[in-house]
C-alpha cells in the first residue's frame, strides 16, 4: 500500500513507480553498468493532494492505489511477458518463417544482429511508450556498418523496416502499448540523378555485365529476374519471359518459381543486341553472378568513368524515365516495368534526365520571353 507524505506547503504526496527508462550522456549515447548492461532510471508517477487534513493524506494514497490496480490490470501477466524482445522476435520469425521470403528472413536476421541493440534484451513487461520512443530517437542516430567510406546514421527507411519488425512482435504481447503515440521520422522522397542511357551503353560496351545492365535498363529487369533467366526456361524464340527468380536468403540463393507479385512475370521481346549477348553465353544461366558481384562491378564501371552513384536497381528507374520521356501509354509501361499500378511508378521510379531536364527549361524559358517580348513590343508601338 503505498504511503503518502506531507510536504511543508500542507499539502500530501503519494509517489508510485511508473517504468524505467534507459539512461544516456549529453552526446546521446547509452550509459552501461560493469555488466555491460544499459542502467536505467527509475521513473516515478506522483498524486497530490491539497487537503492538509488526514482525509487529504487517505485521498493521495487512494489515487496511487488506482493507479497501480489499472496499470495492472492493463498488463499482460502471463510468462510470454518474460521473454526478451530478441526471444520474442525469434518466436515470432519461427511462427511466420512458412509465409516469409528468404530475403525478408534474411532482413530479420540482420535487423536482430544490427537493429536496436539496446532494447533487445529488455523483457516485455519492462516496456512503455517511453521506453519504445527514446530507442526510436536513438535508433535513428546509429551510424550504418555499411562498406561506405563516410558512413552516415541509417536512413529513415531502414528505421521504418527495422521497426517494422519490432512492432508487431511487440504488439502480440503488450496490448497495452498506444502505438498511435509513437513517431518515426519521415521517410525523404529519393530522386536519383539519373545518368542518360548513352553514357550507360558507352561505358558498359563489351565488359562482363553488359548484358545484366541492358536486361535491367532496356527490359526493366530486376537483379533477381535477371538472377533467375536461363535459356531453358526464360527464351522462347525470340521471346524472353520471366519463370524463376533468385533472391538471397539467410543461407545464401534461393530460387523461387514467382516473382514479387504476379504482375512481375511478365514477357518481353528480346532487342537484337541483347539477343547477340544470349547467344554468346555458355551454359545455360544468362547471368551466372552473385547480386553482390553485379552490384559491385557496376559500382566499380561508375568509379572508372568517375560518374555519381546510382544503385544497380536505379537502372529500372531510367527505363520508367525513358518510357515517360517517350510518352508511352501507363497501361503499356505499367506492364512492361511489371508494376501493381501506376501510382508506383510514377511516384517511385519515374524521374527526369539532367539533360532533357534543361531542354525542357529551354523550352519553357523561350516561351516566356517571346510573350514577354511581344508585350514589350506592343507597349512601344502604343507609346509611338
Amino acid at each position: 500500500m503505498p504511503t503518502a507524505k506531507k510536504l511543508p506547503s500542507g499539502s500530501w504526496r503519494c509517489q508510485v513507480y511508473s517504468h524505467s527508462v534507459i539512461l544516456t550522456d549529453k552526446d546521446g549515447d547509452i550509459v552501461y553498468d560493469k555488466d555491460k548492461k544499459p542502467k536505467k532510471k527509475r521513473i516515478y508517477e506522483s498524486f497530490t493532494s491539497d487537503d492538509p487534513t488526514k482525509r487529504g493524506k487517505v485521498e493521495a494514497e487512494a489515487m496511487a492505489s488506482d493507479f497501480i490496480l489499472n496499470r495492472k490490470g492493463k498488463k499482460k501477466r502471463s510468462k510470454d511477458v518474460d521473454m526478451t524482445l530478441l526471444q520474442a522476435i525469434d518466436k515470432y520469425i519461427d511462427q511466420h518463417s512458412e509465409s516469409l521470403s528468404p530475403s525478408t528472413l534474411k532482413d530479420y536476421d540482420t535487423i536482430k544482429r544490427n537493429g536496436f541493440q539496446d532494447i533487445m534484451l529488455l523483457k516485455l513487461r519492462e516496456f512503455d511508450e517511453d521506453i519504445l520512443q527514446d530507442a526510436i530517437n536513438r535508433e535513428s542516430k546509429r551510424v550504418s556498418k555499411g562498406r561506405c567510406k563516410n558512413p552516415k546514421p541509417i536512413s529513415s527507411k531502414r528505421l521504418r523496416n527495422e521497426y517494422g519488425l519490432i512492432r508487431p512482435v511487440l504488439k502480440k504481447y503488450r496490448k497495452d502499448i498506444d502505438f498511435e503515440e509513437i513517431s518515426l521520422p519521415q521517410v525523404a522522397p529519393r530522386n536519383p540523378e539519373l545518368i542518360p542511357p548513352e553514357i550507360i551503353f558507352d561505358i558498359i560496351k563489351d565488359t562482363d555485365i553488359e548484358l545484366a545492365v541492358l536486361l535491367a535498363m532496356w527490359l526493366s529487369f530486376s537483379q533477381s529476374e535477371i538472377r533467375g533467366l536461363t535459356k531453358s526456361k526464360s527464351i522462347n524464340g525470340d521471346y524472353i519471359t520471366i519463370r524463376e527468380v533468385i533472391v538471397d536468403g539467410k543461407d545464401g540463393p534461393v530460387k523461387k518459381e514467382i516473382g514479387k507479385n504476379k504482375y512481375r512475370n511478365r514477357r518481353h521481346k528480346i532487342p537484337a543486341r541483347i539477343k547477340e549477348l544470349v547467344d554468346k553465353v555458355e551454359g545455360d544461366v544468362l547471368v551466372p553472378m552473385s547480386g553482390s558481384a553485379i552490384y559491385n562491378k557496376w559500382i566499380r564501371l561508375l568509379d572508372e568513368h568517375e560518374l555519381p552513384h546510382i544503385t544497380f536497381h536505379d537502372l529500372r528507374h531510367v527505363n520508367a524515365s525513358v518510357m515517360a520521356l517517350l510518352r508511352i501509354p501507363d497501361k503499356y509501361a505499367q506492364e512492361r516495368g511489371g508494376w501493381k499500378s501506376d501510382k508506383v511508378m510514377k511516384k517511385v521510379y519515374q524521374q527526369t534526365f539532367p539533360e532533357e531536364r534543361e531542354n525542357v527549361d529551354k523550352k519553357i524559358d523561350d516561351y516566356f520571353e517571346k510573350k514577354m517580348q511581344h508585350e514589350c513590343n506592343t507597349k512601344k508601338k502604343k507609346s509611338t
